[in-house]
């Protein structure tokens, strides 16, 4: 079993809290056997040779071809576990209103309003120490597949609110009622890697986790915040 950090946003953070969230899907970095190779080739498969290791195959005439070096998950396998990072602060530089018990404060745990006031005192996630974790995560599932290939049912277990919700009910398609989780988890994805990147269909790994009673002394942490 090893553990790592990944960095999740606020809205994110509150939404595996909320026990909404059980998944994240990530850009795969293939590592590549040639230069100028085309990845985005539609024939290409994913092909799992070895556990936790993945390369992009395509066929011909000869058979099944590699087209990508060996990539490994860079968030682990299955058993795996995951610190969160998040934006924090110490709570002993926030004003008194707006600290909480422990030594830590988060900044999901605020409104816009909230993190807009008191802007200088955050710190980005990327700079969270381990002491500071109050979420564990343990990785049940890795896959990789084409990003656009997300279901309805996968869009809401990334924690998304149902589009109607985000955009208004009397601004919403019939078609987009019926894919209004998939939508949604759309509109986020381009809201965190730009307005084409949608379009770009990128390979992912998608990762199922689930949350870990706290991240305290036995994980390697000492923060003690339920999760």
């Amino acid at each position: 079993m090893r553990e790592r950090p990944i960095l999740f946003k606020g809205p994110m953070v509150r939404a595996i809290l909320a026990g909404t969230k059980t998944q994240t899907r990530r850009i795969v970095k293939w590592r590549d056997l040639a230069a100028g190779l085309n990845l985005g080739f539609t024939g290409l498969q994913v092909y799992s040779y070895a556990p936790g290791l993945y390369t992009l195959e395509s066929r011909s005439r000869d058979g099944w071809e590699s087209r990508s070096g060996p990539t490994r998950c860079p968030y682990g396998q299955p058993g795996d576990r995951l610190w969160v990072r998040e934006t924090w602060a110490r709570n002993q530089v926030m004003p008194l209103e707006h600290r909480a018990p422990g030594e830590f404060i988060y900044g999901a745990e605020l409104n816009e309003s909230g993190l807009r006031r008191y802007a200088a005192t955050w710190k980005p996630s990327i700079h969270m120490p381990r002491v500071a974790c109050r979420l564990m995560l343990e990785v049940t599932s890795v896959r990789v597949e084409r990003l656009i290939a997300i279901s309805e049912t996968d869009a809401q277990a990334e924690g998304c609110d149902p589009w109607e919700d985000l955009a208004g009910a009397q601004d919403v398609t019939v078609r987009e009622r019926l894919h209004g989780y998939r939508r949604a988890y759309q509109h986020l994805w381009g809201q965190l890697h730009g307005a084409d990147s949608w379009r770009a269909n990128p390979w992912v790994w998608v990762i199922e986790f689930r949350v870990l009673a706290s991240a305290n002394d036995e994980t390697g942490g000492r923060n003690g915040h339920a999760a």
